[in-house]
This record gives C-alpha cells, structure tokens and sequence, in this order.
C-alpha cells in the first residue's frame, strides 16, 4: 500500500516523570545513565490497573513512547548520528532518531517497584530512563532475556565504545549539593557526574568544539535537573 493510506490512533496510557524538564541533558540511549531515576505514571483506570498485574515479577521492562517535543514534525530519510561525529550520513530507519517516518521510540529500563494504590492513578518507578519529562507512554511490556537479548548482536555503525569525559566538581558545587539534598548526596552526586561525563552539549556542539579542542575549554553551559540548575564548564582535562 501507498504510505499513509492506512492510518492508525493511538492514546497514551499514561506519561514520564523524569528528572530532565528539558532535552539538553537528556541521554541519548537508555542505560547510560543509571541513576536517572523516573516515574511511569498511569492514567487512573480500573482497566489498566488490572492491566499491571504481574508486571512487578519482572526486572526490566520496555516502554513505548512517542517522541512529543524533537523539534519538528518533517523527517528527513538520512541522518548525520552524533556517534559518528556528524561524518557520515545514514537512513533514518539504520538510526535511532527521534526524527522518524512515526516519532515512537521504545527504551528498555530497570523496574524498581510499582505503587498500584498511587494518588491518580499507578505509578512504575523505573531506572536508567533516557526520557523527557511529560513523554506519553503507549505501552509497557516485559523485557524477557531469552528473546530479548542477543549477545552475539552487531552493532554495526554504532559498535564504537561510549566515550566519558572525567568530571570535577569545584567546593562551591559541592556545597550547594549538600544543602540541595543531604539524605541523597551521593546519588544526586552520582547523577551528575553520569550525565555530564556523556557530554550533553548538541551533536553539531559536538563535532565543532569536541572537549579535546583548547577552543572549547572556558565553555560554560548549564541545564535543570530535579529542580536545580547546573552549570559546568569544560576545561583541559
């Protein structure tokens, strides 16, 4: 068939709360950052309640999402992946950007627990998420190893290890993060320092001013992150 001859509607189940109000910051995959903690929140209905029964037996789970707020809706059928420094084009369809024929996007985290009896409605605190806060959710389903992991897998284009830039916190910073929250310090610390290592700046920030550039030493930048704002500077080493 024609594309878009067929037409489908779907509607959310519930959304993301997610400690990144905005995308800069967000990791790019899931997993990279595992103290990037997040809240499935599922709409209150007797129905999908219901639905969740014996999804806590499980230890990971993969959500359906639509890609809401990537910046527009026409999609181009190649690309320029930021783990390719922006070198060398691929289809859209050999990538995973938000950018798509159809914005869904489908990430695999870590169930911490689920509060069926929440205020509103059901509530998955997952792990690991790499999703903008307010993401609809269409789906949620079992990560199930036997059919879901393939150690033998290639990761074509996208084989080439993650790099991670060390990161420094000056006595200021550090104080400020024991009066934002001093029960948490470590993790809220730790969540930091995973995603500032990733270099969060925009690929085409990325590729002009990689941090071994001396012209982008001096660079401040700054985002939110669970309400507080976060400002870094690269520097040599």
């Amino acid at each position: 068939k024609k594309r878009g001859s067929e037409a489908f509607e779907f509607a959310p189940i519930g959304y993301v709360r997610s400690p990144f109000p905005d995308k800069f910051g967000v990791p790019r995959q899931p997993g990279l950052v595992s103290e990037a903690k997040g809240v499935l929140k599922i709409e209150k209905d007797p129905d999908l309640k219901t639905a969740l029964r014996g999804l806590e037996e499980f230890s990971h789970l993969w959500i359906v999402f639509v890609f809401h707020e990537h910046g527009g809706k026409n999609w181009k059928p190649s690309i320029r992946p930021p783990r390719l420094g922006g070198n060398r084009k691929v289809g859209v369809l050999a990538s995973r950007s938000p950018h798509r024929p159809n914005p869904i996007g489908l990430s695999a985290v870590t169930l911490d627990r689920i509060d069926l009896e929440a205020e509103g409605g059901p509530e998955i605190h997952v792990g690991g998420i790499d999703l903008l806060d307010g993401t609809p959710i269409l789906d949620v389903k079992p990560y199930i190893p036997y059919a879901d992991s393939i150690p033998s897998a290639n990761a074509g284009w996208a084989s080439a290890p993650i790099p991670r830039t060390p990161v420094t916190f000056s006595d200021v910073a550090e104080e400020r993060i024991r009066e934002f929250d001093p029960e948490g310090l470590k993790k809220f610390r730790a969540l930091i320092v995973e995603v500032l290592e990733l270099d969060p700046r925009p690929a085409f920030q990325q590729r002009r001013f990689p941090v071994t550039n001396p012209e982008a030493w001096g660079s401040g930048y700054g985002f939110e992150l669970l309400g507080r704002d976060v400002r870094y500077e690269i520097r040599e080493s």
